[in-house]
């Protein structure tokens, strides 16, 4: 026999479910924040809401060619998050760049903004080390920052 809270979680996550489809958010790829050493969060300060479909690239550095080589493609999920951005096999010490694709949110709201994309430059000295990079975004300003999943 179901616990009544367990299924009040079911029926959420299917309405979740639901609601990610009907607004073309890609769906969750199953890892949880604990799974992934680099997770993000981007919220948009100006309606207090999270952004859903932001598309999101990381590259890495490349030491001999001094090249930027990107390791993966994401968009974020209805509550804004991205938790794949690396699996935990993939994390090794070097620079890193993660880019928020802000101009195409701006522009499906008819927003105009100052800022066509995000980026942010990091280094990471411990393959062990775990990354949240939160968002907070408006038209015309940005702030990030390393945050934690505690």
């Amino acid at each position: 026999m179901r616990a009544a809270g367990q299924d009040k979680i079911s029926r959420a996550a299917r309405r979740l479910l639901s609601f990610q489809r009907h607004l073309g958010c890609p769906e969750s790829n199953g890892l949880e924040p604990e799974d992934s050493p680099l997770t993000t969060h981007v919220l948009d300060t100006a309606s207090g809401l999270p952004i859903c479909g932001l598309c999101l690239h990381l590259s890495r550095l490349e030491d001999l060619s001094q090249q930027w080589t990107e390791l993966s493609k994401s968009y974020t999920d209805p509550s804004g998050r991205c938790l794949g951005l690396l699996s935990p096999g993939q994390m090794k010490p070097g620079t890193y760049k993660l880019s928020f694709d802000t101009e195409g949110y701006w522009e499906e709201r008819g927003q105009e903004s100052f800022y066509p994309y995000v980026e942010v430059v990091f280094t990471i000295t411990k393959e062990t080390q775990k990354f949240h990079l939160p968002l907070l975004l408006n038209p015309w300003s940005y702030t990030i920052y390393r945050g934690s999943w505690s």
